[in-house]
């Protein structure tokens, strides 16, 4: 990825977040891979109001060259990368959020995944999303966690492209900002619905699921 494109990229993908609702005061991150290291959202840093110059900028070996201090989970951005791309080779962006819905979801016991197959875009667009338990922000058990959990799905023949930390929020990635910022969308739009449903959702059959693998090559 080209890192002049990459850093207006990430300001106006974090603008949109922002200004959506789906990221709110200094919460979320967003990183982008490079040929030679990597861009990420400074620590504390409100998404809403990002300097391009100021990115953290990181060399292919995870050290800092410039920019403001890395967020602090740079960690799990890393090993992201490191497993994702054995199953998926052109992820590129990593997007993490405190979206409201999901979050909300993880507030009670939703099991080892936040959603069931609930509609076909979900499925299509998002896929398996498992939930992380709950580490403090930043905690490197947590990157360890989320590592294990890619290279599972993946070696099961499900790539992923979004986990759940638990009370924390979604952390999605794709192939470059705006892919990844649609998946967060599709996610935490399929949360809210089934948050507004007053008794569980009744998920799509087998059948279903199965016409959208033939059709669109969902990873379900």
């Amino acid at each position: 990825m080209n890192e002049s494109k990459a850093r207006e990229d990430i300001c106006r993908v974090g603008k949109s977040l922002f200004d959506r609702g789906y990221v709110h005061a200094t919460a979320g991150n967003i990183s982008a891979r490079l040929d030679d290291g990597m861009l990420i959202t400074p620590t504390d840093a409100c998404l809403g109001f990002l300097d391009p110059a100021r990115l953290a900028r990181l060399d292919a070996q995870g050290l800092q060259l410039s920019g403001d201090r890395a967020s602090k989970t740079l960690a799990l951005h890393t090993r992201i990368y490191a497993q994702s791309r054995r199953f998926d080779p052109h992820t590129a962006c990593i997007i993490h959020t405190h979206s409201t819905h999901c979050v909300a979801l993880t507030l009670q016991d939703m099991g080892a995944e936040l959603l069931p197959a609930l509609t076909p875009y979900f499925v299509m667009k998002v896929g398996h999303v498992p939930v992380i338990a709950y580490h403090r922000p930043g905690a490197p058990e947590a990157a360890e966690a989320v590592a294990q959990v890619v290279a599972r799905y993946g070696e099961r023949g499900t790539p992923i492209r979004a986990v759940m930390l638990s009370r924390l929020g979604p952390t999605v990635w794709h192939d470059d900002p705006a892919a990844a910022m649609a998946t967060l969308e599709e996610l935490e739009e399929t949360a809210r619905l089934a948050t507004l449903q007053p008794h569980p959702a009744t998920p799509l059959t087998a059948d279903h699921i199965e016409a959208l693998r033939q059709a669109f090559g969902a990873r379900w």
